[in-house]
């Protein structure tokens, strides 16, 4: 692979919410498998993974809204990059595919999506599979002292609207290019071509960048909470393989899956943060493990 779409997949534009389109790759037969990626990355991160599903499985690979090649709609509104309308997008862009059911996986923000999808369309999702992130509420209780300077960037962009995202603007190769360092231990998972597409990618999108993660620490918040008042629980098999940063900042991780799925299975991974193009091998067979489950 030299390029930055994905070998044997075809890509559309799809429709999400609002009129938004998504950039969509797809390939593969059978039981539909819908792969969303993480900060600061696009669909590109699932490469290795979704070419080797699509042997067995319909694969399902967007840009999530404000990244990649999707839309990059103006935050007019708290709601506009909300979790729920970013998972509204992908029911819906399932549905044109031609699928109200499917297994869906997330990676980082992309599992945020995935997980706010799972409890607003408990119908939809058969199987829910989490990578190297907790949910929303969560993230934000766990996060306090020296140790929490990991997530700095949570804090950052958290702010009202106009100053990180000049911040940033200012030194966008700079900022997103420290995370693909720090996360990769081995400083070898990304070949140059693909981490200089997520650079790119990144630096065309800081302002709906910024405005995820503001929704992280508002709206998206409020919903975790509510869910979390009213009992909501998640019913259908839910995995999560993660490091075990927990270790770091006191916390199970385990446990804190557990108040929202209670059969959920927790899998500790020695991997960096972007596991899936780091062992790529592992992360397949954990999915593939997943979507085997008989829901309940």
């Amino acid at each position: 692979m030299t390029g930055t779409t994905i070998d044997g997949f075809e890509y559309r534009q799809l429709p999400g919410e609002g009129g938004v389109h998504l950039n969509v790759a797809l390939g593969g037969d059978g039981h539909p498998i819908v792969l969303l990626h993480g900060f600061p990355q696009t669909h590109l991160m699932w490469r290795h993974v979704a070419r080797e599903l699509a042997e067995r499985y319909t694969v399902i690979v967007p840009d999530l809204r404000g990244y990649g090649a999707s839309d990059k709609p103006e935050e007019t509104s708290p709601d506009t990059y909300s979790k729920r309308t970013m998972a509204h997008d992908i029911v819906t862009i399932a549905r044109e595919i031609g699928y109200e059911q499917f297994s869906l996986i997330g990676h980082d923000r992309g599992a945020l999506v995935g997980v706010r999808a799972a409890l607003d369309h408990p119908e939809k999702i058969t199987h829910l599979g989490i990578l190297d992130v907790l949910p929303t509420m969560d993230t934000w209780d766990v996060l306090h002292g020296v140790d929490a300077a990991v997530a700095w960037h949570l804090y950052l962009m958290a702010q009202p609207k106009g100053l990180p995202e000049r911040m940033i603007g200012a030194v966008a190769e700079d900022f997103f290019s420290s995370f693909l360092d720090a996360w990769d231990p081995s400083g070898t998972t990304f070949p140059p071509h693909v981490r200089q597409h997520y650079i790119d990618s990144s630096t065309r999108a800081v302002p709906s960048i910024v405005a995820d993660y503001r929704a992280t620490a508002g709206i998206d918040l409020e919903m975790d909470r509510a869910d979390r008042k009213a009992g909501t629980q998640l019913a259908m098999p839910v995995a999560v393989i993660s490091q075990d940063w927990g270790a770091r900042l006191g916390f199970d991780a385990s446990a804190l899956w557990q108040q929202w799925a209670p059969a959920a299975i927790y899998r500790p991974i020695d991997a960096g943060h972007f596991m899936a193009e780091e062992k790529p091998v592992d992360v397949t067979a954990f999915i593939q493990e997943l979507v085997q489950r008989t829901p309940a």
